[in-house]
């Protein structure tokens, strides 16, 4: 836990207060969220006050649950974790499989002649012992490989038919990889035709799409069972958070993502009414102009855009398709369409957001460990998707680390494991390298839940229960 309190003239450091403005944020990336939700479990049954919940990547599933008093769909039997659906998020994409499934038939249909030939590395040996021992069946084993042998490899046999077969492979798999870049090539798209073809590998459009699911069993009434399509559940949704704000249980709500085409940060939020003109600040029309451009107030039309933020959140750079959204014509961006995602680095703007809001304590949530010190590092992986995690989970470190040293005051409270051996990206589990065994999620959200005990509730939570009529 990291906790850097503020001294009091008295040299006493202040401890957490219940009656102080405080938020949660929820920062990672995929097998995150189920650690996310091990905390969120673990200060829902110890009552922690919330106010604001603020999220990014994966994070943004927690907080959305969290705001309308939805947060156990997140741990129970039939929640967001425990579903079988959770084993397909970020699953790779169909165009890299049919290639990844073309290349290896390839390879196996060039393997037969070679396999052919390695057959008489095992019947020659065979033949020399059948003769070392006197034995009669050994002519007709070698006259029944060379046989095989001539057949195989006359003119009209593998020399003619197996290359075809490779290129027809080969080529039906370039023809899909090259319509499916052909289709989604965009308006504005430059470069080589063929770069088409080099799409992102994973799909979130499975972990989108479990989100809204969810939720929908949420929110839904009695008696309506299909879903409405995305936007109007996510206006649904805002409805129903806007007209519950400050009932318990329904709590603020902040998004962060990245416009790739604006360069800059959005903020997605629904805010009190008393606190929406700081959340757009006015005071010089430069300082107006820049919030317009990506602020996002919730509580008014961008409503209809916190599908665009939690799809957005979700997208990991590079390893997703970007998630497109077209602004409407009366908006500052005058309908123009930008490619959204996520950020590691938004955890920093997200603090700075919830300074500017008047948070006073902000509990901290990251599943990213810390550095283990020398001699303690574990073997690299050699799949993507544990590369990509790993890179992912050590960008997440470092920016934790740097969004934890100023503060501006505020008191922060960090949750985060001492190690976690599940990747982002391992939905079914990871191989923890020190006990040797594998972990699956269910695991990591029981840490989360003991790790927000041990390292906040009791220690921190429990320790100003003393003094928190003075505080």
């Amino acid at each position: 836990m990291t906790y850097r309190p503020d001294p009091t003239p008295s040299g006493i450091a202040e401890l957490y207060s219940p009656r102080r403005r405080t938020a949660l944020v929820l920062t990672g990336t995929g097998t995150a969220g189920a650690y996310h939700a091990g905390v969120l479990r673990a200060l829902h049954e110890a009552g922690v006050k919330l106010d604001i919940v603020a999220g990014r990547g994966i994070g943004v599933v927690g907080v959305l649950f969290a705001a309308v008093d939805g947060a156990q769909r997140l741990w129970d039997e039939k929640g967001f974790w425990r579903s079988p659906a959770v084993a397909s998020l970020y699953s790779w994409r169909h165009v890299p499989r049919i290639v990844a499934w073309a290349l290896a038939i390839a390879i196996i249909i060039v393997a037969v002649p070679l396999a052919v030939v390695a057959l008489g590395l095992v019947v020659f040996p065979i033949d020399f012992l059948l003769r070392m021992v006197g034995g009669s069946g050994a002519p007709s084993l070698v006259a029944t490989y060379v046989r095989v042998a001539q057949s195989a490899f006359a003119e009209t046999a593998l020399p003619t038919w197996l290359p075809r077969l490779v290129l027809l492979v080969l080529g039906v798999a370039a023809l899909v990889a090259a319509i499916d870049g052909w289709l989604h090539r965009g308006r504005r798209s430059r470069g080589g035709a063929w770069w088409g073809a080099l799409r992102p590998p994973l799909s979130a459009n499975a972990a989108v799409d479990h989100c809204w699911r969810v939720m929908w069993d949420l929110v839904r009434g009695a008696a309506q069972l299909k879903p409405p399509p995305l936007a109007d559940l996510g206006r649904r949704y805002t409805e129903m958070l806007a007209e519950n704000l400050g009932q318990p249980g329904f709590r603020e709500l902040l998004v962060a993502v990245h416009d790739v085409d604006a360069h800059r940060d959005l903020i997605f939020a629904l805010v009190a009414e008393h606190r929406r003109r700081a959340l757009i600040r006015r005071s010089t029309i430069d300082a107006a102009d820049t919030r317009r451009a990506e602020v996002f107030d919730l509580a008014g039309v961008a409503r209809d855009h916190i599908a665009d933020a939690v799809a957005a959140a979700l997208t990991v750079p590079l390893a997703t398709e970007w998630h497109t959204v077209t602004f409407p014509p009366d908006a500052y961006w005058r309908g123009e369409t930008h490619r959204l995602g996520d950020r590691p680095a938004n955890l920093i703007r997200i603090v700075d957001e919830l300074i500017d809001l008047g948070v006073e304590q902000i509990v901290l949530v990251s599943a990213a460990p810390e550095s283990p010190g020398p001699h303690a590092l574990a073997d690299a992986r050699i799949d993507g998707r544990g590369r990509l995690g790993e890179y992912v989970q050590s960008a997440e470190a470092a920016v934790l680390r740097d969004a934890t040293t100023t503060t501006a005051g505020v008191r922060m409270f960090t949750i985060r494991p001492a190690h976690n051996a599940v990747g982002p990206f391992d939905f079914g589990g990871g191989y923890d390298d020190r006990s040797h065994r594998r972990q699956p999620l269910t695991e990591l959200m029981s840490r989360g839940y003991e790790d927000a005990y041990h390292q906040f509730i009791e220690p921190v939570v429990g320790a100003s229960g003393e003094r928190v009529g003075t505080l």
